[in-house]
């Protein structure tokens, strides 16, 4: 039978201690006293006066564990990209750079700050230009912590704070420009201003944030008239591209007229030079026969009548016959046209040299020779 039925055996009862009541919670504590008390086991009496000695070495105890616990607590370690500003019952006291550090727990606040990481603002929006056209821009901003005091203590949203110094810079550069320079080639330089406008703004806050970059990711006009300004775009495309093909024509026109220009006028002055020495020799021939002239004038004017007759008929197709003469003879025409013709090439050749007599004794061998000549011919 169960202990715990009617009737059962009382004594099988596991809480039953050999009383009816509850464990004395006193003599437990007796008991406790006895093991870790100054007296030890020797204090069987469970005298009160034990008590205030065993609660001063316990409460030491506790206040030397506690104050380990405080100490070990207060140690923290702040990373190499990072800096901690410190705060001492809710007023700045330092800011600590990277490393092992420690603070008193409860008296000290860190906050941690990482001062390398470069983080991304963006802002999209529609504004308008210096020709009162509206254009859609999105624009990206880089940035990084400078100062780890201002950027927690200075301003209460330093992220808004940016957002709103970049809307106001972005608007004031844009109302400054025409609608082709923010859409096309002016870019950089709107990004540019950009940057120096907000990083004014941002020194002024105090915000403790430096701009990195600014880039103006997109900008077009509003959807209603993107069809015609991509009409606008195409042909200032169109024109830029036919200057520059005039301006290739041009660069290659002009080295070429120069060239041409260059040329004509090297060839005048070398006709210059030419015609200048053909009157040199011209000059020169005629004090020439001057001078022949002045010791046998007969002689020297026959020898220029029949040089000229020969280089003037010499060249012509004609056959002279003298008239007086009765005799009919078979004359080679084709032969003598052929031998005229040669004559003529040779007289050309030599148009401007005329030999000169070299004595007066030879003249009259010369004349019976041309006699003889005609007398043949006849």
């Amino acid at each position: 039978m169960a202990w715990n039925e009617p009737g059962g055996n009382k004594e099988k009862d596991p809480w039953n201690n050999g009383d009816q009541g509850p464990p004395d919670l006193d003599e437990a504590f007796r008991k406790f006293k006895q093991k870790f008390g100054a007296g030890g086991g020797n204090n069987k009496g469970g005298s009160q006066s034990d008590l205030p000695s065993f609660n001063g070495k316990m409460l030491a105890v506790v206040l030397i564990i506690a104050a380990i616990g405080w100490a070990l607590l207060g140690v923290y370690q702040v990373d190499q990209q990072e800096n901690a500003v410190v705060l001492r019952l809710g007023k700045y006291y330092q800011t600590v750079p990277a490393g092992l550090n420690w603070h008193p727990l409860m008296v000290d606040k860190v906050q941690k700050v990482n001062i390398t990481r470069v983080r991304s603002t963006s802002w999209r929006g529609m504004m308008l230009t210096e020709d009162d056209n509206i254009v859609q821009i999105a624009m990206s901003v880089q940035w990084t912590v400078k100062d780890p005091k201002d950027f927690l203590l200075k301003v209460r949203d330093p992220e808004l704070s940016l957002k709103h110094a970049a809307e106001s810079a972005l608007r004031h550069a844009v109302g400054g420009a025409e609608m082709h320079q923010v859409l096309t080639e002016g870019r950089m330089a709107i990004a540019t201003e950009v940057q120096e406008r907000i990083q004014a703004y941002l020194d002024t806050y105090g915000a403790g944030i430096l701009i990195a970059k600014v880039n103006i990711d997109d900008a077009q006009p509003p959807e209603q008239v993107q069809a015609a300004f991509d009409d606008v775009i195409r042909a200032k495309e169109d024109e830029s591209r036919l200057k520059n093909q005039a301006e290739t024509y041009r660069n290659g026109l002009i080295p070429e007229a120069r060239g041409y220009a260059m040329r004509q006028m090297e060839e005048a002055n070398a006709y210059k030079g030419q015609v200048i020495a053909e009157a040199t020799g011209e000059t020169q021939r005629f004090l020439s026969l001057l001078t022949e002239y002045e010791k046998s004038p007969k002689v020297t004017r026959e020898r220029l009548y029949l040089d000229s007759m020969q280089r003037l008929l010499g060249g012509t197709s004609k056959v002279m016959m003298d008239a007086d003469s009765g005799n009919i003879m078979y004359l080679p025409l084709d032969k003598m046209m052929g031998q005229s013709l040669k004559k003529s090439d040779s007289a050309k050749s030599s148009y401007t040299e005329l030999s000169l007599p070299k004595s007066q004794t030879q003249a009259p061998s010369s004349r019976s020779s041309n006699r003889s000549v005609s007398r043949e011919a006849r």
